[in-house]
């Protein structure tokens, strides 16, 4: 009787412990199942066209298959926006936006955008008004016509003292912001800063992330004609795109690998040269999602013009993707891995234990 109760007892917990394990999965099933049947488009079986579909007419779920949730996919570049204005292209505003600096989408880049726009340029506007002014007062009061007999003065210790002064303050006054700029651009870059390194080669660039299992990028310009097709700026566009989280403090690290190149993205308001033997680093935070381009601003060989830079700014669970999808792994996989191998061998007891029952 007792080894009777025994088997029914063992019975019972390996049909428990498989439960166990088979639920989870069956659920995920019925969730894909019913994400699937309840896509525009979905039939019976993918690729099927809805009864509501007129005759010949082609559905989107018969050319392109569904895309599985969380998955990378690159980013369409937003018109003017991280890229230089084309003044040719007689839209309201190009001219001037083609005038002064891009509209930038870093902290840094705001904050020098304003500096230069009010404050800056300003001060040269009253100054340059100013001297214009002097200059056309001189001629006209001062001309022949008005002085016969010319002045023999030559010392004004009250203008001289003046145009000593004055200069001055104002230098002064310019230094406070330009200073509190220069100490922004060199702040060091916090411990969890994501970390990519940038090489410059001639006549290429190669991103690698020592943060997420060494992954290296190789990014070369595209031809003008694929950068077209792209929806991109030509000489600007790139097969493949440095790709960073957006809102997240990023170290970028930058080297030479044979000459000295310079990483520069003007609507980030960010250059560091790159310089063989010399890994130089410097932060950078984006504010928003988007593409920004970018060149090579040092001298570097025949082909200097033709070592574009792209970055693209997204979303952290999109950067995630793309991470996963380059074969490389995130901070806190290893974690959820561990405890998904620790879950796994608890099921394996468990069955084991029932077994030998």
């Amino acid at each position: 009787m007792g080894h009777t109760l025994r088997i029914k007892f063992a019975t019972l917990s390996l049909l428990a412990a498989l439960a166990f394990v088979a639920a989870p999965q069956a659920v995920v099933a019925q969730d894909d199942a019913d994400a699937i049947s309840a896509a525009p488009g979905s039939g019976e079986n993918f690729g099927e066209a809805p009864e509501s579909a007129a005759e010949g007419e082609i559905v989107a779920s018969e050319t392109v298959p569904p895309q599985t949730e969380g998955a990378y996919s690159p980013m369409a570049p937003t018109r003017d926006k991280g890229m230089p204005t084309d003044p040719r292209t007689g839209e309201p505003g190009a001219m001037a936006k083609s005038l002064t600096f891009q509209d930038q989408y870093s902290k840094d880049g705001e904050y020098a955008l304003w500096m230069h726009n009010w404050f800056l340029l300003p001060v040269i506007t009253a100054i340059s008004l100013l001297v214009l002014g002097l200059l056309l007062y001189v001629v006209v009061r001062y001309s022949r016509r008005a002085n016969p007999e010319p002045s023999k003065t030559t010392h004004n210790t009250a203008i001289e003292v003046v145009w000593t002064i004055l200069p001055a303050a104002i230098l002064v006054v310019i230094a406070v912001p330009s200073l509190t700029l220069l100490a922004r651009q060199y702040e060091t870059p916090p411990e969890d800063a994501v970390t990519i390194k940038a090489t410059g080669y001639q006549w290429y660039w190669g991103y690698s992330y020592p943060d997420h299992g060494e992954i290296e990028v190789i990014s070369n310009m595209l031809s003008d004609a694929d950068a077209i097709k792209n929806g991109e700026p030509p000489q600007l566009a790139v097969d493949n795109r440095m790709v960073v989280p957006v809102g997240v403090p990023l170290r970028i690290q930058t080297i030479g690998a044979d000459v000295i190149h310079s990483f520069a993205i003007p609507s980030l308001w960010f250059k560091q040269d790159a310089i063989p033997g010399r890994l130089n680093e410097k932060l950078l935070t984006i504010d928003e999602p988007g593409v920004y381009y970018g060149q090579c601003s040092e001298l570097c060989g025949t082909r200097h013009a033709y070592m574009p830079i792209a970055i693209e700014a997204l979303p952290p669970d999109e950067f995630a993707a793309w991470v996963r999808s380059q074969g490389g792994t995130m901070p806190g996989d290893e974690a959820v891995e561990e405890a998904s191998a620790a879950e796994d061998t608890a099921v394996e007891e468990t069955t084991e234990v029932a077994l030998a029952l």
